[in-house]
C-alpha cells in the first residue's frame, strides 16, 4: 500500500540563505499546501528565486530545513534525491530551453534522466506534454529560437510536466509576456492545476497572476515571509510595501481593468 504523502508539500524552516556576507534570508518559514497555487511576491532583492533555488537544492541554505513530501532534503541519500526529483517539474524565469534541441528532444530531457524507454514512446509522451501546454504538435520539432516567447514558455512548461509531477516551480512564468498572452498562460496553469491534482509554487511579480490564479499569496520581505494567506488578508496586512503594492497606482490599474 503506498504511502499517503503529507497535505503540506513544501514545508521551510528557520531558513537563512546568504552570498557572503550579504544575507537575503534569515528565520524564513513557509509551508506549501497540497492541491493550492502559492504565489510568492516581493520587492527586488527580496530573495524570490533564491527561495525557489533553496527549496529545490540549486542553492544550498546556510541553515534550516527544506521538506518536500515530508522528506528532509538535507539527510537525503542520492538515490532518494534523485527519486524524489520525479515529483516536481521547473520552469525557469527564462524558460532555460537548450537552444540546441528541438522542442521535442528538451520535452524529452527528464524522461532521458530518469527512465529507459524506446524513443518511440518518448516521442509519444513528448507530443502528450506539447498537447497538454497548449502547442500544436508541429512544434515539437522547432528550435526555440523558432518560437515566440509565450511559445517558448509554454515548451518549458510542457518539459516541466514531462514526468508528471504532483508539485510544480514556476518562476516569473509570465514575465516578457504581454498582457493577452499572460491571461492566457494563467488560464493554463489553472487549468492544469484543476486536472492533474497539481501544487503550484509561483513566483512572480505580476499583480493580475496573483488576482487571477493564487489561493495564497506569500510576501517575502524583511528577510522572511511577512504574511502567507489569501489575498484578501494580505491587501490588509499592514506593512509599507505591501500597502504600496496592492493599493498604489499599479494596482488601481489593474483592479481597472476588471
Amino acid at each position: 500500500m503506498a504511502q499517503q504523502k503529507p497535505d503540506i508539500v513544501v514545508k521551510v524552516r528557520d531558513l537563512k540563505t546568504a552570498f557572503g556576507a550579504h544575507v537575503v534570508h534569515d528565520g524564513l518559514n513557509l509551508d506549501v499546501r497540497r492541491g493550492e497555487i502559492l504565489g510568492v511576491v516581493g520587492g527586488s532583492g527580496t530573495g524570490k528565486s533564491v527561495l525557489l533555488k533553496a527549496i529545490i537544492g540549486l542553492l544550498k541554505p546556510q541553515s534550516g530545513t527544506i521538506e518536500i513530501n515530508g522528506q528532509d532534503r538535507a539527510t537525503m541519500t542520492d538515490a532518494e534525491d534523485r527519486l524524489s526529483r520525479r515529483d516536481w517539474g521547473v520552469l525557469f524565469q527564462d524558460g532555460a530551453l537548450f537552444t540546441s534541441l528541438t522542442v521535442a528532444q528538451n520535452i524529452q530531457v527528464p524522461l532521458r534522466e530518469h527512465f529507459h524507454m524506446s524513443p518511440s514512446l518518448m516521442k509519444d509522451l513528448a507530443l502528450s506534454k506539447l498537447q497538454m501546454a497548449g502547442l500544436s504538435l508541429d512544434a515539437a520539432a522547432k528550435f526555440p529560437s523558432d518560437l515566440s516567447g509565450g511559445m517558448r514558455k509554454r515548451a518549458a512548461l510542457a518539459r516541466s510536466l514531462a514526468l508528471d509531477p504532483d508539485l510544480l516551480f514556476l518562476d516569473e512564468p509570465t514575465a516578457g509576456l504581454d498582457p493577452i498572452g499572460a491571461a492566457a498562460f494563467d488560464e493554463l496553469v489553472q487549468e492544469l492545476c484543476r486536472s492533474l491534482g497539481l501544487t503550484v509554487f509561483l513566483v512572480t511579480h505580476d499583480l493580475d497572476t496573483l488576482v487571477r490564479v493564487c489561493d495564497r499569496i506569500a510576501v517575502l520581505g524583511d528577510q522572511k515571509i511577512l504574511i502567507n494567506a489569501p489575498l484578501e488578508e494580505v491587501m490588509a496586512f499592514d506593512h509599507p510595501w505591501v500597502q504600496e503594492y496592492f493599493h498604489g497606482p499599479r494596482a488601481r490599474a489593474a483592479g481597472a481593468k476588471d
